[in-house]
């Protein structure tokens, strides 16, 4: 069996992963062997974090909301609830935000609600 030189092949896959591992500490970004396995590690985290991030956004937008209803004599149940029965058909991230930055919308929420 012939004698097979990769030479090109080889230099660009090498190349991707190294540009993949650009930035990371070390020898994660210089050596090839141990910046394909960070690249590895890096990809399967981002992978898993993708779907993490939004779970954790959603229960920000609850604790936000939560907060800001209870200064207004309300819990985050009641006051979610008292929405659905109006009808309001406002999503948390939009509520979170009202509560953030727009107090006099959200306590409009807080009188609908109650």
């Amino acid at each position: 069996m012939p004698r097979v030189k990769r030479s090109f092949k080889a230099r660009r896959r090498r190349k991707k992963v190294l540009k993949a591992a650009k930035g990371f500490r070390g020898g994660h970004s210089k050596q090839f062997r141990t910046a394909q396995a960070m690249v590895m590690r890096a990809g399967a985290y981002a992978y898993r974090d993708r779907r993490t991030r939004k779970r954790d956004f959603r229960s920000l937008w609850i604790v936000r909301i939560n907060a800001a209803a209870r200064e207004h004599g309300l819990s985050y149940s009641r006051f979610m609830g008292g929405l659905q029965k109006a009808g309001v058909q406002l999503d948390r991230k939009v509520i979170a935000d009202m509560a953030v930055h727009d107090r006099a919308a959200f306590s409009r929420l807080v009188s609908v609600a109650q």
